[in-house]
């Protein structure tokens, strides 16, 4: 009887392609994790903060990172002639755009108010009809938002005048220089600041990267299985 053992060709170079294989379903695992603690994190903020309190402007306007999304109180005239729409907005399926007004503090502190979501007109190059918004000096409360949050868009003048952020780049736009914050209108001292369609919160949904992270997981089982399966059709079962 012969006592020769079976040999797996090229048994080295399946278990080290193996290996990587497994290597990246784990790199993969982990990254999507992250993602998905990252967002819980960032959600959970979003739902905290939110429901905060309004407090002064003031108050949190030297560390604006750490009060995103809370509600703030200030005062100040709104600048109609400094306006910005912010293209592809949609509301219940409807398109148009968030408005943009450039806003001033006494103190001569200048930022822009998201006034809302407002309909386009009846084609592109119809302007679309504008709430009208109080002159003169009014006491406004919104979410404060940061200039590399959302919204992201390209936008369209009023009228026609060009970045990275939402700050920036309606400065660019504008030709404006303003704090690197904005802020979402919610009410206001004047019933017309009330925003018929307010500027929405993003959805606080943790998402599917924890499910993802469980699939590379086993996506790297399958790999070992695999490649056990592979070498047991090489060899006899005494052999393993």
């Amino acid at each position: 009887m012969s006592n020769t053992r079976k040999k797996e060709s090229y048994s080295l170079l399946k278990s080290l392609l193996a290996l990587l294989l497994i290597i990246g379903c784990i790199w993969a695992a982990q990254w999507q994790y992250h993602r998905g603690v990252d967002r819980h994190a960032r959600n959970s903020v979003i739902e905290t903060n939110s429901s905060m309190s309004p407090v002064s402007l003031t108050s949190v306007r030297s560390n604006p990172a750490d009060h995103e999304w809370q509600p703030v109180r200030t005062e100040g005239i709104f600048d109609s002639s400094s306006q910005i729409l912010l293209r592809n907005r949609y509301s219940e399926g409807v398109y148009g755009f968030e408005l943009l007004t450039r806003f001033t503090t006494p103190e001569g502190k200048s930022f822009w108010v998201d006034c809302g979501w407002v309909k386009a007109g009846a084609n592109a190059s119809s302007q679309p009809e504008l709430p009208v918004l109080p002159t003169g000096e009014v006491s406004i409360t919104g979410r404060l938002r940061l200039d590399s949050s959302l919204p992201r868009g390209s936008f369209f003048a009023i009228p026609g005048n060009k970045a990275d952020g939402l700050v920036s780049k309606a400065n660019a736009q504008s030709g404006s220089s303003t704090e690197t914050f904005y802020i979402d209108l919610l009410s206001g001292s004047d019933s017309a600041l009330t925003p018929a369609v307010p500027a929405q919160l993003p959805e606080l949904s943790d998402g599917p990267h924890m499910a993802y992270a469980l699939q590379w997981l086993f996506f790297g089982g399958l790999v070992i299985y695999g490649r056990f399966l592979i070498r047991r059709d090489v060899l006899s079962r005494k052999e393993l």
